[in-house]
């Protein structure tokens, strides 16, 4: 299609946010973007009850810092089920290399994100994104992102 969406290998998220207006922000771009929100939840309870209920999560966005835990957890659950974790949040975890694909520095724009997005499907294709949105650093190994291709 000449002026159709692009085919997208990510498509339903995953949003883990505590600060409401954050969450709102963020779900709402992405259903303009044309991305399906699977669930927006602010607690690593409820995030990890719908990984591990098996919904079909083709991408987690988790901040590190919730009021009733930490992210790390969050993304535990997720790349026990091959599912890629974005850490979105101030400051990367240590460790986040054994559970993720990368962090987001907070604050991060619209356009951060979604280039962080397209960056982490470009390289589950195999392929050398054009540049790097603010903000992004990924990591070599880590998180399995086998549920992207």
């Amino acid at each position: 299609m000449l002026f159709g969406r692009k085919q997208r290998t990510i498509e339903k998220l995953l949003v883990v946010e505590d600060e409401p207006l954050v969450a709102f922000d963020t779900e709402h771009m992405l259903g303009t973007q044309g991305f399906t929100v699977v669930a927006t939840v602010d607690r690593v309870a409820d995030a990890v009850q719908l990984i591990e209920s098996g919904a079909a999560i083709d991408l987690v966005l988790v901040d590190v810092n919730l009021a009733d835990g930490s992210g790390i957890d969050v993304a535990r659950a997720a790349s026990a089920q091959a599912i890629p974790v974005l850490f979105v949040t101030g400051a990367c975890p240590v460790g986040a290399e054994g559970v993720a694909v990368g962090c987001l520095a907070k604050p991060y724009t619209s356009r951060d994100l979604l280039g962080s997005i397209d960056v982490i499907e470009l390289r589950a294709g195999g392929k050398k994104p054009p540049r790097m949105p603010l903000g992004l650093r990924l990591f070599s190994g880590g998180s399995s992102m086998t549920g992207l291709t």
